[in-house]
């Protein structure tokens, strides 16, 4: 299979915003487009994230979504891997670590000393991914979280 990885700009808005959509509905959120289409186009308008298009046939069929972070001990910045997506129909066939690849040299592009993410317990696909991929798995600290 052929692909390409291309940074998204506001111009995919409608293409990635289905993927997210699917993306959400995989973490058992209800589907809303329009919704999470708004969210997108704020954070390319904003400059708030940077996203990652897999290609294929002319046709986005997975995406990379990154936040800017900073590291307090490498004193440096860092990249927050928040969403990887690749539409089932595509899976297995290395999508996912193109962009997990592209998303490295991301960080060498943008003199970040690294990537990090985080993914649920039960998540067998990206917990079996993100170790292959060069991740290492940090059992030392517990991530704990405050909604209002």
């Amino acid at each position: 299979m052929s692909y390409k990885i291309k940074k998204a700009s506001l111009e995919d808005l409608e293409e990635t915003a289905e993927l997210f959509n699917l993306y959400r509905i995989f973490y058992r959120q209800e589907s809303d487009v329009e919704k999470g289409k708004a969210f997108l186009r704020e954070r390319f308008l904003n400059s708030e994230s940077d996203i990652f298009l897999a290609i294929v046939d002319g046709k986005a069929v997975g995406f990379a979504q990154l936040y800017k972070l900073f590291h307090y001990t490498k004193l440096e910045r860092q990249w927050l891997l928040s969403d990887l997506f690749v539409h089932p129909d595509y899976r297995g066939q290395g999508l996912s670590v193109a962009l997990i690849d592209r998303s490295k040299q991301w960080c060498e592009e943008t003199g970040a000393c690294g990537l990090m993410l985080e993914t649920e317990k039960t998540n067998d696909i990206g917990n079996s991914l993100y170790p292959r991929c060069g991740f290492q798995y940090d059992g030392a600290h517990n991530y704990y979280y405050w909604w209002k």
